[in-house]
């Protein structure tokens, strides 16, 4: 039985899998592309919003460092994702690249995980979405029904119309093909960058160096229990964690690792890429560049505008503004979270029906939906399918609780890379590798142990929902996905000399 659970799919077997008519991307997207995938999927409601918490709670001015941080984390993740993304430009991701070095069981359980990452943010955020354009509705003087806003009505009924509208329109465009996808994407990116740099240009002539005293705020030990601090810390190293000093900068760092969530999901589009070898590590590194660079730029801005102990949790740079006598930007800023919000569930939405797509390919789900569109060559069938279900999941179901469960989930994913990327370069060295990740296995390590660290700082129920969702995912391979697996018939085929091609297809 371990022979076949861990039985690993050669590069060039899912490379050919993508020739299949039936089952065949189109190929339409260029590095600018990704790139712009990339800074649409992390600019979200990270920058707007856990600024100002991490640096009133965790780092005080530092946040600016704690964002460096947790970038580095990400960086050495991308070196990763970077060189299988170009050695294996195939639908999936991290699904992709652990069927290629670990095996078909790590395969499943890191693509069972990326489906529950992927449908729970992009939940989250068209819920966040809602609330952005709620309130904008609610200047101009219009409001939704309670019972359409996502809170109980008078007969207990409540429904978020304008999250499972979102989901719903974007679950449209991504059928109709990528390209639209990408040029949708372009004009929403091009709008939120837009405000980040008008953040960072109108607030750099508002920043008070006084407000920077101290940089560094003293440390103080906190419950290990509370917030978003974990028990695991304690438990393991002895230690509780700390808030501001050195250590309240590496608390910070788990904390706005939410920001960059989302980087990985330029991966998936690989199999639709002109050029993967080239593109895929330029649209990779570049984004999280782009976006480390303006996040950093925005927390000096900000904590300069208005010292660390007074900045707004809920909305830190439009509070700034109107603290320094400037309302006006705070409506600016606001307008740019929504419009922003968008592309990030359009993004998460595409990450997450590439992974099904791959993972029915592969047979561990049903082929049905592995079948492309004759016309928009997307598969619509899953994006059809998943996009209703999350809608309907955003609609009743605030997941503030869950959330972090797409943190945990991306950090997994960083962990498997890494050690895949470690395995391929042993298992396979001779294959063609346009971009090689430095240092291996030095760089690699280093990346699962930084990975590991921020996952120990998340709270303990998280680590206990993850687990049940991955119990729940080894069960549904046992039952399904062992049996269907399109490289196990594969195997029995050979075995059998060809005389019992795999159920369902021609021999």
């Amino acid at each position: 039985m371990s022979s076949t659970l861990f039985r690993t799919k050669k590069v060039e077997q899912s490379i050919l899998d993508t020739e299949e008519p039936e089952h065949a991307l189109k190929k339409s997207l260029s590095a600018l592309d990704l790139t712009v995938f990339g800074v649409g999927v992390i600019i979200g409601t990270g920058i707007f919003v856990l600024t100002g918490t991490v640096a009133k709670n965790n780092a005080g001015p530092a946040v600016a460092l704690a964002f460096v941080v947790a970038g580095v984390v990400c960086a050495l993740a991308a070196l990763c994702y970077a060189e299988f993304a170009s050695t294996v430009p195939v639908a999936g991701s991290a699904y992709t690249f652990s069927y290629a070095s670990l095996g078909e069981l790590p395969a499943w359980i890191i693509g069972w995980d990326l489906v529950l990452e992927f449908a729970l943010g992009t939940a989250v955020v068209a819920v966040g979405w809602s609330g952005y354009i709620a309130s904008l509705l609610d200047n101009a003087g219009w409001q939704l029904p309670a019972a359409l806003s996502g809170r109980e009505g008078a007969d207990g009924f409540g429904f978020d119309i304008l999250a499972a509208a979102l989901v719903l329109v974007l679950t449209a465009i991504l059928v109709v093909g990528m390209k639209l996808s990408a040029r949708v994407t372009s004009v929403v990116v091009a709008i939120k960058v837009t405000v980040v740099v008008v953040v960072i240009v109108a607030g750099a002539f508002f920043i008070d160096g006084k407000n920077y005293e101290p940089f560094i705020p003293e440390a103080q030990t906190v419950d290990a229990g509370a917030g978003l601090q974990s028990p695991l810390i304690q438990l393991i190293f002895g230690w509780a964690p700390s808030n501001f000093g050195v250590m309240g900068i590496f608390t910070a760092a788990s904390v706005v690792f939410f920001a960059f969530i989302g980087f990985d999901v330029v991966a998936t589009a690989a199999e639709e890429t002109r050029n993967p070898q080239r593109d895929m590590p330029r649209g990779i590194l570049g984004s999280l560049i782009i976006c480390t660079t303006l996040y950093v730029a925005v927390a000096i801005v900000v904590t300069g505008m208005q010292h660390y102990s007074e900045l707004s949790v809920d909305a830190p740079l439009a509070d700034a503004f109107k603290a320094t006598g400037h309302p006006w930007y705070a409506g600016f800023i606001s307008f740019g979270a929504a419009v922003g919000l968008t592309s990030v569930c359009m993004i998460l939405l595409l990450g997450q029906t590439r992974v099904f797509f791959a993972m029915s390919r592969d047979g561990l789900l049903p082929r049905f939906f592995s079948r492309v569109h004759p016309r928009f060559k997307t598969p619509h069938r899953p994006t059809i399918l998943l996009g209703v279900v999350i809608a309907i999941l955003a609609g009743f179901t605030s997941l503030s609780e869950l959330a972090e469960l797409v943190n945990i989930g991306t950090l997994f994913a960083f962990v498997v890379v890494a050690i895949g990327v470690i395995i391929l370069r042993r298992t396979r060295p001779e294959l063609p590798r346009s971009f090689r990740t430095p240092l291996v296995p030095f760089l690699p390590i280093v990346s699962v142990l930084a990975s590991l660290w921020l996952m120990l700082n998340l709270p303990a129920e998280t680590w206990l929902r993850f687990g049940i969702w991955m119990v729940i995912g080894a069960a549904v391979y046992f039952a399904y996905g062992r049996s269907h697996s399109r490289l196990g018939r594969h195997e029995e085929t050979t075995i059998d000399g060809g005389a019992n091609p795999p159920r369902g297809e021609a021999p």
